[in-house]
């Protein structure tokens, strides 16, 4: 579109002179050309609006094939769906920082992430891992559910698979000689694993008064909250062994629901507890991931009120 220009003051002068007089000749020459064929000259005069009409809709209509409304570039994420289960856990509310990964979407509007591509905010819906495992342990058989929120691209089949084979290792909560888990899809549950957006998770941990910061996991009444963040990337000690870090995000929720507290590390270069802090240092301590030593057992420091 090209904008208007209005003439400038100048240019309504009045001219004089043989040129001024030629021009004013010929306006009267056309004017009884202009008598003489009046039904052309309106023809041609409905021909040109009907262009500068049809030029005038085309430029309101035409919009880039990508544009978008403003205020859907930053739209706010869905609320959590979350209802808090009836009846306590065994534990008291922990935030964890234990430091950070699911199925099918419900088309959720796209979500803002962080620098490293993971989402900051999910629609606060899940789905459940499909199946069920085999009883690891003795004792007291607790069962479990493993969910992953909607859109978030981990599969609620291998975070299952994962979290299966952390809660049977021998070096896991079983060797206490009284606790034994098993996944279930369906009927009750002792408590959820529940891997989410840190939007999510902040949702879900804040409604039991604590303050996760989008960064860690806590364990609050049955539901064991993973932190995305922390399930992809793990924290700088483990960056190189993921793996390895979500053994630990699990074992210390774990740990938690089974009623431990937070202690600190035992010595320098002895090896962390499961339930240290250890992402916000080692103190000294060797990255371990596991509850239990390979002899059974326990592996501990001074407790942290």
């Amino acid at each position: 579109m090209t904008a208007y220009q209005g003439n400038s003051p100048g240019s309504r002068r009045r001219r004089s002179g043989p040129a001024s007089t030629a021009a004013r000749s010929d306006k009267r020459r056309g004017s009884r050309r202009a008598k003489r064929h009046p039904k052309r000259q309106l023809a041609g005069g409905l021909a040109a609006l009907a262009a500068l009409a049809a030029a005038g809709c085309a430029v309101v209509a035409w919009q880039p094939s990508d544009a978008k409304h403003p205020a859907a570039a930053d739209a706010p994420g869905v609320p959590a769906e979350h209802t808090p289960p009836a009846s306590p856990g065994p534990s008291a509310p922990t935030p964890s920082a234990t430091g950070t990964s699911s199925a099918r979407a419900e088309d959720p509007a796209p979500a803002r992430t962080s620098g490293a591509g993971i989402p900051l905010k999910g629609p606060g819906t899940f789905v459940t891992a499909p199946g069920e495992s085999a009883e690891a342990g003795t004792g007291k058989v607790l069962r479990y559910r493993v969910e992953v929120e909607n859109g978030i691209d981990v599969s609620a089949a291998d975070a299952a698979e994962e979290v299966e084979r952390i809660l049977r290792d021998p070096r896991g909560w079983t060797a206490d000689g009284h606790s034994a888990f098993r996944r279930v899809a369906t009927g009750p549950t002792d408590f959820v694993v529940r891997i989410a957006t840190p939007g999510t998770v902040d949702d879900i941990c804040g409604q039991y008064g604590l303050d996760t910061g989008g960064e860690v996991n806590c364990s609050v009444d049955r539901n064991v909250m993973v932190n995305l963040k922390r399930w992809e990337l793990a924290t700088p000690v483990y960056a190189r062994d993921v793996t390895a870090y979500r053994a630990l995000i699990i074992n210390h929720e774990v740990g938690h629901f089974l009623g431990h507290g937070h202690v600190t590390c035992p010595g320098k270069g002895k090896p962390a507890p499961a339930m240290m802090q250890q992402i916000k240092g080692m103190h000294g301590c060797v990255p371990n991931v596991w509850p239990y030593d390979t002899e059974g057992h326990l592996i501990t420091g001074p407790s942290v009120p």
